[in-house]
């Protein structure tokens, strides 16, 4: 019953990060190719999102505390249709690169609005609904929903692109925005009691903030092979991409449904450290790859290496707060996940432009070998702060 509840509330998460997912692979290819700017210029254009999600992310926070989730959802869902519709927009004036350019531009920023409102708000409308004890729990299905649906978005948004256009795309996401306020409309408002003490948004930042940057660290492997892996392949004349996104959303999901109780066994720091471990693995066997095949096998080996990384370090991050800031916790928790999928574009475009796209993978390696490092310092040193 209580899992059932769960997963009804984590559905939001769902259908917002499948929106995000559907766009993420195509339209670097759409900026470079069809328009004709450079990987960086995409890799910034993709990244203006999490900009507005990062900025978003203490109003949410505070909208939860306050007024309850369901608000905050509802007005992340109305950003995701309308984001939705200005991709269609883009799509018609691709004749013009300039201005499509500039839409697609305002297009990710309201998609980030979506995001940041939508964001960890599930979860503090799962924990309401079934009590704090259920925390770990409902972290680790909204981590399931969110990666989840960003892999099994990347592939699907591939293959409508191919055989529809961008345009189709736009329309599939206006439909999933506008099943997400309909579905919002009918569940419970609920919120946390009224009068308890709730900390500064600074103060809980600081808190969260070692666990957060182990996280946004090893969240960087995940979101270059989302954003960068269709590009990697054709720069290399492979063929294949769709089916190594799939293969790495499948082992992403098979390590959160093989493993649910790893968490609470062992530890979220000892988890995430066996994680990021096997994340940093597949980053380098994707690197060292020389033929399609091994460098699938190797995006769904860190697949599956991240998979529980977002739940463990989530998990004692909120642990520090009082019931009265779950929202700001998780609020300010979630920042550090759009920081990273926000420098990944950049990031690794302008490493692509001076390097080449052959070696973008020991690039994401390495930040992912030093989240490692910072998770195993927090364990030996849990006074550690910054």
């Amino acid at each position: 019953m209580v899992r059932k509840k769960i997963v009804g509330y984590v559905a939001f998460t769902f259908l917002a990060y499948f929106i995000i997912g559907l766009a993420l692979p195509i339209l670097p290819v759409f900026v470079t190719h069809d328009l004709g700017y450079s990987t960086m210029i995409a890799g910034i254009v993709i990244s203006t999102q999490y900009i507005m999600t990062f900025l978003c992310r203490g109003y949410a926070g505070s909208i939860v505390d306050k007024k309850g989730p369901k608000l905050a959802i509802m007005r992340g869902m109305i950003g995701f249709t309308i984001s939705g519709a200005i991709l269609v927009m883009v799509h018609l004036l691709g004749g013009y690169p300039a201005i499509s350019l500039a839409i697609l531009a305002c297009t990710r920023l309201i998609t980030g609005f979506g995001e940041g409102l939508v964001g960890s708000s599930p979860i503090n409308w799962a924990i309401l609904a079934t009590g704090e004890e259920n925390t770990a729990r409902a972290i680790s299905f909204n981590g399931i929903a969110s990666y989840g649906a960003l892999a099994a978005g990347a592939p699907c948004g591939v293959i409508i692109q191919r055989h529809f256009g961008l345009g189709t795309v736009g329309i599939l996401i206006v439909a999933v925005g506008l099943l997400g306020i309909a579905y919002a409309r009918y569940k419970p408002a609920l919120k946390a009691g009224a009068g308890k003490q709730r900390q500064p948004f600074v103060k809980v930042l600081r808190q969260v903030a070692p666990y957060g940057t182990c996280m946004a660290l090893g969240g960087l492997g995940f979101g270059g092979i989302s954003t960068f892996i269709t590009l990697y392949y054709a720069s290399l004349h492979w063929q294949g991409a769709v089916l190594c996104l799939c293969l790495f959303s499948m082992l992403f999901i098979t390590g959160r449904l093989t493993f649910p109780n790893a968490i609470n066994r062992f530890g979220g720091l000892r988890t995430s450290i066996v994680c990021l471990s096997v994340e940093t693995l597949g980053l380098f066997v994707l690197w060292q790859a020389t033929v399609p095949f091994a460098a699938a096998a190797g995006a769904g080996l860190a697949g599956l290496g991240f998979s529980l990384v977002y739940p463990a370090l989530g998990v004692e991050a909120v642990r520090l707060v009082p019931s009265s800031n779950k929202g700001t916790a998780l609020a300010a928790y979630g920042l550090f996940i759009d920081l990273s999928l926000g420098v990944t574009g950049p990031l690794l475009g302008a490493f692509a432009g001076h390097f080449g796209m052959r070696h973008i993978y020991a690039f994401a390696m390495l930040m992912v070998l030093s989240g490692l490092a910072l998770a195993i310092g927090r364990y030996r040193r849990p006074e550690w702060s910054l």
